[in-house]
């Protein structure tokens, strides 16, 4: 269950929406190698400036050579989805 916060709730009133971006790159010691990379940030789709200077900043700065990248955004505000747990059990 997300909870909104102030300032994120202001930033999806501007269109911002939660995206992540799962980042592939090679090691730079064995490029044979890809390792991943998790980013999440409130950003505006389809042009996504956020990630976009992250990259660019990923390319300029980092030895990790970029491999792809896959982007996953949340949908429009809604109601937080929340469920109500009649019993709880244990089990040793």
């Amino acid at each position: 269950m997300r909870v909104h916060s102030t300032p994120d709730l202001l930033l999806e009133l501007q269109g911002f929406r939660l995206t992540t971006a799962e980042i592939l790159y090679r090691i730079p010691d064995y490029p044979e190698l890809i390792q991943s990379y998790i980013w999440q940030e409130f950003d505006i789709s389809p042009a996504f400036p956020r990630l976009h200077a992250f990259l660019e900043y990923w390319e300029r700065n980092l030895e990790g050579k970029l491999y792809s990248v896959k982007v996953a955004q949340s949908e429009v505000i809604g109601i937080p989805e929340a469920r109500y747990v009649a019993e709880q059990y244990t089990l040793h």
